[in-house]
C-alpha cells in the first residue's frame, strides 16, 4: 500500500478528512523548503503538494505565479525539488508527498529519468496540470511500475466520460477543481460542490480532494463534510510570502493547525 493510500486508510478508519496543503518548492526563501514542510506535517498536514516552479503556471492564479517567478530566480528548479523531498525524507518517512507543477519541466528533464529519481528521493504521486488523461496513460503506467501514484484533476465542466476515463487511470487521490478559474479565486460555491462530488465518486474508486478557492477554516470544514480532503494552496502561499525568514515555518504550522481543529471538530 502507498503511503497517499495508507494515508487516507487511515483517516477513513478515523472518520476524519485527509488537510493537503500546497507549497512551491524553494518559496519565499530556498534555504526554508524543508523546514516549512515539516513544520505542515507537524501541524496536521496528512499529504505535502509540493509544487514544481515553472514559468508559464497557467492554471495558477497570481499568488502562486508569483511565487514560482520567486523561486526561479533564486535558480530552483525540478533537479532540486527533488533534493527538498530527498532531504525531508531523512527526518520523515511516513507523510505523503506529491509533486504538482507542469509537462515542460518534466519533458525537458526526461520522463522516465524523472519517474526513477522521483522515487528514489521519496516522492509518492505526480499531478502534472497539463496531462490530460487522454494523453497520459503511458505516463501513469511508467509512475505506477514504480508505485507512484498519477494524481489527475477534474472541474466543474468534467463529462461523465472524462470522470470515468480519469477513473480508470488515477491512484492516490482525484483533485477536483471548484470553481471554474484559477488558484486563489474566492468565490467558492459549497452547495456546488456537495453537488458534484457525489458524481465524481460514482466514477472513481479513490478518495476525492477539493482544492482552489479554500481560504480558511469555515470554507475548509464545509467542504471537508462533502469531500475526503480539502487542499489549501494560495492562502497559505500568500501568509508565507510576507514572513520574515525566522517566521515562515511557525506560521506554517500556525495555519495547519488551524484548519486541522476546523476539520476535526
Amino acid at each position: 500500500m502507498s503511503r497517499i493510500a495508507a494515508a487516507f486508510s487511515k483517516l477513513k478508519s478515523e472518520g476524519r478528512k485527509a488537510l493537503i496543503p500546497f507549497v512551491t518548492a524553494g518559496d519565499p526563501y530556498p534555504d526554508a523548503t524543508v523546514e516549512i514542510m515539516h513544520a505542515l506535517a507537524k501541524g496536521g498536514a496528512d499529504v505535502i503538494e509540493l509544487g514544481v516552479p515553472f514559468s508559464d503556471p497557467m492554471a495558477d492564479g497570481p499568488v502562486i505565479q508569483k511565487a514560482a517567478e520567486r523561486a526561479l530566480k533564486h535558480g530552483i528548479g525540478l533537479a532540486k525539488v527533488l533534493d527538498f523531498v530527498r532531504s525531508f525524507r531523512t527526518e520523515d518517512a511516513n507523510t505523503p508527498v506529491v509533486l504538482m507543477g507542469y509537462a515542460n519541466p518534466i519533458e525537458r528533464y526526461g520522463v522516465e529519468r524523472f519517474v526513477a529519481d522521483a522515487k528514489a528521493a521519496g516522492v509518492d504521486g505526480v499531478l502534472i496540470v497539463d496531462y490530460p488523461p487522454e494523453e497520459a496513460e503511458s505516463f501513469a503506467a511508467a509512475l505506477r511500475t514504480q508505485q507512484l501514484d498519477p494524481i489527475f484533476l477534474l472541474a466543474p465542466t468534467s463529462t461523465e466520460e472524462r470522470m470515468a476515463r480519469i477513473g480508470r487511470i488515477a491512484s492516490g487521490y482525484v483533485y477536483y477543481v471548484s470553481l471554474k478559474g484559477v488558484t486563489g479565486a474566492g468565490h467558492l460555491d459549497t452547495a456546488a460542490v456537495a453537488e458534484v462530488v457525489p458524481r465524481i465518486r460514482q466514477h472513481v474508486s479513490v478518495p476525492v480532494g477539493v482544492g482552489f478557492g479554500i481560504r480558511d477554516a469555515a470554507t475548509a470544514r464545509a467542504v471537508g463534510a462533502v469531500s475526503d480532503a480539502v487542499v489549501i494552496g494560495s492562502r497559505l502561499v500568500q501568509l508565507l510570502e510576507v514572513q520574515p525568514r525566522d517566521n515562515v515555518a511557525s506560521t506554517a504550522a500556525a495555519f495547519m493547525a488551524e484548519i486541522r481543529a476546523a476539520l476535526d471538530a
